[in-house]
């Protein structure tokens, strides 16, 4: 049976034929969570934005550009792997109508696609023209465009917890196997080293349940010791024999010979290095530092958010920690951007109450929940109760979004392994979230104009 696509078949599907009973599945689809997003999705302006076309060459994909953002929004709707989502695709007509799909009797087999999509749509990624899009789709269902709330929150990755000695065995063991790799192909004999020896060693250590500082000294000193000595021969060897590698492998090395650098100069001097690097495999995250209770240190992308009206926007995404103080002045600039409205009230947390923002709310008439300094003024108690006002509004609403981001649209631990497909997969999180609400705001409204 060969593929359709939904926006293709005219009047009838191959499983309902009359019209009428297509009308009432169409009824039922928008009536459910999922229908709500379809609908506050600004379809053709999204494939625009993301500059997604047909391939003129080649297989036609089974996806259209449409389908593949659709994928992405669902990924975060359903909120599981990847190979479980093309399972519910095959089987849920629902999902197949989200992403602009018929598959009849054929089954997606591919599960990988998802990935690949992902791959392609994170290179075109325009977090700042999308979002102008969003909001320009979704403006009158928000309310109050003048008022806004800022704060940071991170986002963590799926990577397990570094210590020196997991970063040092992860690099060496990586390493060992690419050396032994590359001299099989080229006749060089490896140099004798001690590698078995200190994996039975580091793998007894692992399953300690008291690791002392003796033990982890001794182990730390041998593991860079012999990393030391497999970069002097990869080092070598590349120089003789100038072998083609993939570009991942150069960068792997790179990011290997940094943590070794890095780790050597802890152990000697016990400086704590700057961009410390946590993974081997994603060499551009850094420990973000929150100072929480529960988690003092987390590892992902910190991302400073405004929202407006209940509805989130990314002002500032960076895998690097960042004082988001810094950031009240863009994040101004940006909500006017969006909303094309002078803004009246701004709330923050005290993080952002410096002496500069200070100066420049008041400059521009900008009311905030800021900690008042100097005497009290006249109207002392009604400014306090509309910055009580303010904060409950943050601390309810803003933070509230934090939490069911993560828990519920798949961001409690992002998995996606590039840099790239990392803020995508952040993006359409968020924005997952953001399109249910604004679909059932838009239902609110159409029953609003019936009654």
């Amino acid at each position: 049976m060969k593929l359709q696509r939904i926006s293709e078949l005219q009047h009838s599907f191959s499983f309902l034929s009359p019209t009428e009973e297509l009308t009432a599945y169409q009824e039922r689809f928008f009536e459910s969570d999922l229908g709500k997003i379809y609908q506050a999705i600004p379809w053709e302006a999204m494939v625009k934005g993301f500059g997604l076309k047909e391939s003129g060459r080649g297989t036609r994909m089974m996806f259209s550009p449409r389908g593949r953002i659709a994928l992405m929004f669902l990924k975060h709707y359903a909120g599981c792997s990847d190979r479980k989502l093309i399972e519910q695709l095959n089987s849920n007509i629902d999902y197949q109508f989200f992403c602009d799909l018929h598959l009849g009797l054929e089954r997606i087999t591919n599960y990988k696609i998802v990935s690949q999509i992902r791959c392609e749509v994170s290179k075109v990624l325009d977090i700042d023209t999308l979002e102008k899009v969003f909001y320009t789709h979704w403006r009158p269902c928000i309310d109050e465009a003048e008022k806004a709330v800022v704060d940071a929150t991170c986002y963590e990755s799926e990577v397990r917890y570094p210590t020196s000695t997991k970063l040092l065995w992860e690099s060496l063991e990586w390493l060992y196997g690419e050396l032994r790799r590359l001299c099989r192909v080229l006749g060089v004999k490896l140099p004798w080293s001690k590698y078995l020896k200190w994996k039975k060693r580091y793998t007894g250590y692992s399953k300690m349940r008291r690791k002392t500082a003796k033990k982890r000294r001794s182990l730390t000193r041998a593991l860079l010791k012999l990393l030391e000595k497999f970069l002097v021969f990869e080092q070598q060897l590349l120089k003789t024999y100038r072998p083609t590698l993939p570009k991942a492998y150069y960068r792997r090395a790179a990011t290997i010979r940094k943590v070794y650098r890095q780790q050597f100069r802890l152990f000697v001097t016990g400086e704590k290095p700057k961009d410390c690097i946590v993974s081997i495999g994603k060499g551009y995250l850094r420990p973000i530092v929150r100072g929480k209770e529960i988690k003092k240190v987390e590892f992902g992308a910190k991302v400073n958010k405004i929202q407006v009206g209940g509805i989130n926007f990314i002002e500032h995404i960076s895998f690097d920690n960042f004082n988001e103080g810094t950031r009240l002045k863009s994040s101004v600039y940006k909500t006017q951007s969006l909303t094309h409205k002078k803004l009246k009230v701004l709330g923050a947390d005290t993080i952002y109450a410096t002496n500069e923002n200070r100066r420049f709310v008041t400059k521009h008439g900008i009311k905030t929940d800021f900690k008042a300094k100097g005497p009290k003024a006249k109207h002392r108690k009604v400014q306090d109760k509309l910055k009580g006002m303010i904060t409950k509004e943050r601390a309810s609403r803003l933070e509230g979004s934090f939490g069911k981001e993560k828990e519920h649209y798949h961001l409690k631990k992002v998995k996606a392994k590039t840099k790239r497909t990392e803020i995508l997969w952040i993006f359409f999180g968020i924005h997952t979230a953001n399109c249910l609400e604004i679909g059932r705001r838009m239902t609110r409204q159409q029953l609003k104009e019936v009654a």
